[in-house]
């Protein structure tokens, strides 16, 4: 089952009690209500789905780093327990979260944290090309670089909030500072190298990038990666804004470099102990939620990982009716990340 963003729009209008005042003053006939009812009716169409930095409450700040500049971008109260989000291939802070930290019951809960938005580099909205002789960070200094990050905004902890690849990073950067991280909800998380087809589509895919930009080829690989097969069955909308995304908004140069960081992805080497009365230091030592969308191609990584960590401290969700699980379905993962954060002792 879907969750409605707009009831106004789906929900059937009551008609008990106008049919009962028409009765009553005889001023209505009754084969004529639906008329009636659509008279009197002010139908309330939704904004366009937007995705721009204008529309943004956060503030942008460079953070600098061995290996580049950062753009982070602060959303709330500072003084507040801090969420660290970073984004998946094709997308920033903008695309991947801004629609669902806005999302309504996202925003109440968000008014007791602050929200600090990791852009990898040169993937951030508008973002100039990268130098020639750039040496894009690899997953592990892609990793390293959120240190510089919980440096400059002095953060003492934090809750990770990682899609795709960017809960691989998030994973690998608490793999080496379990106590600079709190809790981790982690969405299509891979915690494995990439097989021989993942890297052959992405091999080309950076090939493609860099001479020709964002070709048909590309743009069906990550359609794919993000919203999973049969995208015809899908919000037509919601498909369409994201294809406009990518075509207009992404650098391909750039993206062509983060992609190619992920395709040499190493393994994260985790492994569930045998004994649960043991806590092994070769998994996540934190509390995990690992979330995916039935219709998303990462279903079976995810299911990978969830075999991979403590099972005392982490739980596994697949959402139905959904592939992009933030865009599709963000009801249900505000309500999961509310309770996981109660269960972890985040008061509401």
């Amino acid at each position: 089952m879907t969750d409605v963003v707009n009831p106004s729009l789906n929900r059937k209008m009551p008609t008990s009690g106008i049919a009962e005042e028409a009765a009553l003053l005889g001023t209505m006939p009754s084969d004529s209500m639906d008329d009636i009812e659509l008279k009197n009716i002010k139908l309330q169409f939704p904004h366009a789905r937007s995705m721009s930095r204008e529309d943004s409450n956060a503030q942008e700040e460079v953070v600098e780093t061995e290996r580049g500049n950062v753009v982070v971008a602060v959303q709330g109260n500072r003084s507040k327990p801090a969420i660290v989000t970073y984004h998946d291939l094709g997308l920033n802070y903008i695309s991947n979260f801004q629609a669902f930290f806005n999302y309504i019951d996202m925003r109440a809960l968000i008014e007791n944290f602050c929200i600090y938005h990791v852009n990898a580099p040169g993937q951030e909205e508008g973002a100039h090309t990268l130098p020639e002789d750039y040496i894009y960070p690899s997953m592990d200094e892609l990793a390293d670089q959120l240190n510089h990050v919980v440096l400059h905004f002095n953060l003492k902890h934090f809750i990770g909030f990682g899609v795709g690849v960017g809960a691989n990073i998030l994973c690998r950067y608490t793999l080496n500072h379990p106590e600079m991280v709190s809790a981790l909800c982690l969405i299509n998380c891979v915690s494995t190298q990439p097989g021989w087809i993942e890297w052959g589509y992405q091999k080309l895919n950076t090939r493609h990038l860099r001479s020709k930009g964002m070709t048909e080829g590309v743009l069906d690989y990550l359609m794919w990666h993000h919203f999973g097969r049969n995208t015809e069955d899908r919000s037509r909308d919601l498909v369409q804004v994201y294809k406009s995304y990518f075509e207009r908004n992404v650098n391909p140069t750039n993206l062509a470099l983060f992609i190619d960081s992920y395709v040499k992805r190493t393994d994260l080497n985790i492994h569930r102990d045998p004994d649960p009365t043991k806590k092994n230091a070769a998994t996540l030592k934190v509390p995990v939620i690992n979330i995916t969308g039935a219709s998303s191609p990462h279903v079976d990584d995810t299911v990978t990982f969830n075999g991979r960590l403590d099972p005392t401290n982490s739980s596994w969700m697949k959402i139905s009716d959904c592939g992009m699980v933030l865009e599709e379905q963000p009801g249900k993962v505000s309500e999961a990340f509310r309770l996981f954060l109660q269960g972890e002792g985040y008061e509401h």
